[in-house]
C-alpha cells in the first residue's frame, strides 16, 4: 500500500532536511501543498531537496514547477480544478465524497478520498460516510487501488485502511505534529514515526 506524505501549509527551516530524510527512509510520494505561499518559496524548497527525489514529488500549486524541476506530476483540487491546457503527465485529484470518487477515479492516476476519519489538521472536519458505506463502496469496486485514504491517518487507523482495500494512505497532521518547528531542531521523532507508518503500510 502506498504511503504518501502531504507537506504542512507553511514552510519552516528544517523542512528540506526532514523531507530528504523521509525519502531516504522509503517515502513513496510527497505532495507539495502550500496553498497560500508564493511560488518562490516552493522553488527554494525544491532546490534544497536532492534532484533524485524530484520524480517522487507532486505539486498542488504553481504547476509550472512540474516541468522546471522535473517533478512527478500535479494534483487538482477545488482551488486548482483544471490542468494546464498543454499539460501531459501524472495527474491526481481530490474527492470529498464517494460519488466524486466514482465520477473521477478513472480519469486520473489516483484520487484522494477525504476525510476518511476526523481530520487531525482541520478542526471539525468529519467524514460524511460510515465504515459500512466504505465497505459497500469497496464491494461495488468504487474504492480500489486507485483511491488513497486521507484524513485522520494514524497508526491506529492505518490497519483498517489496509483492510478496507485502499491503494494507499496520505498522512499530514499525525506525522507533522511529531515536530514543533518553533521549538525543536532534532527531528528524530518524526522520522521514527514515519518508519512506524511505513512498516504498517507494507
Amino acid at each position: 500500500m502506498k504511503l504518501i506524505v502531504i507537506t504542512t501549509p507553511n514552510y519552516f527551516v528544517e523542512e528540506d532536511k526532514i523531507i530528504t530524510t523521509l525519502f531516504e527512509e522509503g517515502l513513496d510520494i510527497l505532495h507539495l501543498r502550500k496553498p497560500d505561499m508564493p511560488a518562490i518559496y516552493a522553488e527554494r524548497l525544491l532546490t534544497l531537496i536532492p534532484e533524485k527525489y524530484h520524480r517522487r514529488i507532486v505539486t498542488h500549486d504553481h504547476f509550472y514547477l512540474k516541468n522546471e524541476f522535473d517533478l512527478m506530476g500535479i494534483h487538482l483540487n477545488r482551488r486548482n480544478p483544471e490542468e494546464p491546457h498543454d499539460y501531459h503527465g501524472h495527474v491526481s485529484f481530490s474527492c470529498h465524497s464517494l460519488e466524486e470518487v466514482e465520477q473521477y477515479k478513472d480519469k486520473y492516476e489516483y484520487v484522494f478520498l477525504s476525510p476518511v476519519y476526523p481530520s487531525i489538521s482541520k478542526a471539525s472536519y468529519e467524514p460524511p460516510y460510515t465504515p459500512e458505506e466504505i465497505r459497500e463502496a469497496v464491494a461495488k469496486k468504487i474504492i480500489d487501488k486507485k483511491v488513497i485514504a486521507l484524513g485522520g491517518i494514524t497508526p491506529e487507523t492505518l490497519p483498517e485502511i489496509k483492510d478496507f482495500g485502499f491503494g494507499g494512505a496520505a498522512v499530514l497532521g499525525d506525522l507533522w505534529n511529531k515536530f514543533d518547528a518553533c521549538t525543536e531542531i532534532n527531528y528524530k521523532g518524526i522520522v521514527e514515526h514515519f518508519r512506524q507508518l511505513k512498516d504498517m503500510a507494507e
